[in-house]
């Protein structure tokens, strides 16, 4: 941070890979907020005292990254239900001395689904491949789009069975699996598993995807994902999820501010910048 805290920030660590200044400057020169957001490095052991550090010097909200989305669940004193639902939380309010804790990755994702890809999710069989806290985030907000079925595939079938559990009577045919018990076709197929970082694919066979599937990986860089290049192999159309992180970002300015950007300006200068 600057010697003045900016009164919004993204905490992370690491934290200068950052997109988030950029994409909210934008929001706020095209919303006309007189606004001023910044990157803020916290130590892996120091979350909390950073926190109170930023509430102290005037700091009205955060968002929040990795690896702290959960000591931000943790701090929040009182939680939305998409951050109970979550068991995260990404975007933090501060207001006369309670922090509100929320979790906009989940709407990002549908969100981008829905307004930019013009995917309707409604009466759709889905495939969220994963179960950790990407999965998490995005669960309730799919659950509303009253898809005809979601199904979870994990490679320990248990973790996706917690989450069927966890979210049992939300809407919806939910259902778990591991990936080798995969029965495909599905409309649509969302990767919300690290597989992406490390270049890898996961396990899952071929017979997902067709022609009318839409792949999401929530991973995005300048060149498409191995999980995109399979997908489109076997005649899907793939996305990646810089429209998820500009969708994302665009939910927690409206908790902020009490205005929703247009994202999709901000969406094409965000690729160009890749």
């Amino acid at each position: 941070m600057s010697p003045k805290i900016a009164p919004y920030c993204v905490i992370g660590n690491p934290i200068a890979h950052s997109k988030s200044p950029a994409i909210h400057a934008a929001f706020a020169l095209q919303t006309g907020q007189d606004m001023v957001y910044e990157r803020c490095l916290a130590p892996l052991d120091g979350f909390a005292a950073t926190v109170a550090a930023l509430i102290a010097s005037g700091c009205r909200g955060a968002n929040v990254t990795v690896p702290f989305k959960l000591d931000a669940a943790a701090l929040a004193t009182t939680l939305s239900a998409r951050a109970q639902a979550a068991w995260a939380v990404n975007t933090l309010s501060f207001t006369e001395g309670a922090i509100a804790g929320d979790n906009t990755d989940g709407a990002g994702l549908v969100n981008d689904i829905v307004r930019n890809a013009l995917f309707s999710i409604a009466g759709k069989r889905v495939l969220l491949l994963g179960a950790g806290g990407a999965a998490r985030g995005a669960m309730l907000p799919l659950l509303g789009e009253s898809p005809a079925q979601l199904v979870i595939a994990n490679r320990t079938r248990a973790t996706a069975d917690a989450l069927v559990q966890h979210f049992a009577g939300q809407g919806g045919l939910l259902s778990a699996c591991e990936f080798a018990d995969l029965d495909g076709p599905f409309d649509l197929v969302v990767n919300a598993t690290s597989a992406s970082l490390s270049a890898a694919m996961p396990p899952l066979p071929a017979t997902v995807f067709t022609s009318a599937t839409l792949a999401l990986d929530m991973m995005y860089g300048k060149e498409p994902t191995v999980f995109m290049d399979f997908a489109s192999a076997h005649g899907a159309t793939a996305r990646d999820g810089l429209g998820m992180l500009v969708e994302q970002a665009a939910e927690a300015f409206a908790i902020w501010r009490g205005v929703r950007p247009e994202t999709a300006m901000v969406l094409e200068q965000m690729r160009s910048s890749l």
